[in-house]
């Protein structure tokens, strides 16, 4: 890892759950520019193992005393999705910097709603969509805005594999649970369409507006067979860019995630591996000028860890956003639901029409 930076961005972190455990504390840790300073949850067991285990200066069982510390400057937002609005408007209006995990809510009206106030806010406020920090679709996303010319067509995929958690458990840290840990008031697998398409389906959507840019409407089918959930998306891009998006849980194979892309001057083919492999992505770029494919080698892949050094360079020295921004974020759950709407209906659905959640 990088030596550590003379001026780091003091970090607070709001949840001491999984995504906290196998991302969010350690990337602090890690980051160059960044510190572990604090950590809050209302379960004090859970709460100081993690402190202990990863050395932050200040525990806290009470966000508000949390956002009250003059030393924290920023918060990530680990919690469950229910909580991801509420938390953010707290941490906004107490003049605090924002990393939140993904989705950034759950429905249209409060994600509206929390864009004004980051407006207000003048503060950064960055959506944990983590897959904007892989080198492999950095490299892309450089090469279609600097060589390839008119994007003609992106297909991309994002499939779940029933053999995923074999896999990720030998490579995470053994999570810590506690039966003191809050809860949203329902369970949030419950509905297990609105949970895919919450936890999965967001991330799908943030990759192809990375690369093709805003989506206008979409058309969407759902097949519900077999114990397995698989929406097929035809996507209008605003650039009029043809798109198609395949999600899929699970899928009786390995994991399966990546992405097509035709330009005028070049192509584009990429295979995304699971993220707990931190595993750069294999991108493919072929040039037309010269004949030749091109792929970034042996790049860091701590996407976490990077997303959290770009939301600090960001505050700290003032560069442009690289992460997800409030408008992305928003722009994801209104497609996610316009994706229900239109299987719903079996009708195309405008973005700028939606309401609700999924």
């Amino acid at each position: 890892m990088p030596a550590k930076q003379e001026r780091r961005l003091r970090v607070g972190v709001l949840g001491a759950g999984q995504i906290a455990q196998a991302a969010h504390f350690e990337s602090c840790t890690k980051a160059a520019n960044a510190d572990l300073y604090a950590i809050c949850d209302v379960a004090d067991d859970l709460r100081e193992r993690m402190v202990i285990t990863h050395g932050a200066e200040k525990s806290y069982n009470d966000y508000d005393r949390m956002l009250a510390d003059p030393d924290v400057e920023a918060v990530i937002i680990a919690t469950a999705d229910a909580f991801h609005v509420p938390a953010s408007l707290r941490a906004l209006e107490a003049g605090k910097h924002v990393l939140c995990e993904k989705p950034v809510g759950v429905t249209v009206e409060e994600c509206v709603a929390l864009k004004a106030a980051v407006e207000r806010s003048g503060k950064v406020f960055q959506v944990g969509h983590m897959k904007r920090f892989d080198a492999g679709l950095q490299a892309a996303k450089s090469f279609i805005a600097d060589e390839m010319g008119e994007m003609v067509a992106l297909k991309a995929w994002y499939c779940d594999s029933t053999h995923r958690y074999p896999m990720t458990d030998a490579v995470q840290p053994l999570v810590v649970t506690s039966a003191n840990a809050k809860k949203p008031t329902t369970n949030p697998k419950a509905d297990l369409r609105r949970y895919y398409m919450l936890a999965h389906g967001c991330h799908l959507i943030d990759t192809a507006r990375y690369f093709a840019g805003d989506v206008i409407a979409v058309q969407a089918r759902l097949s519900e067979r077999a114990g397995i959930w698989c929406w097929f998306i035809d996507v209008e891009f605003a650039s009029g860019t043809l798109g198609h998006l395949d999600l899929t849980v699970q899928v009786r194979m390995d994991w399966h995630e990546g992405f097509q892309i035709y330009g005028r001057n070049g192509s584009v083919l990429g295979k995304t591996y699971n993220p707990w492999y931190y595993k750069t992505s294999e991108v493919d770029i072929f040039r037309e000028a010269d004949g030749a494919t091109h792929r970034v080698l042996g790049a860091d892949g701590h996407f976490y860890r990077r997303q959290v050094e770009g939301f600090a360079r960001a505050i700290l020295d003032g560069t442009p956003m690289e992460g997800a921004n409030i408008d992305d974020g928003l722009a994801s759950v209104e497609a996610m639901v316009a994706i229900a709407r239109s299987v719903e209906t079996g009708k195309p659905v405008a973005l700028a029409d939606v309401t609700g959640g999924v």
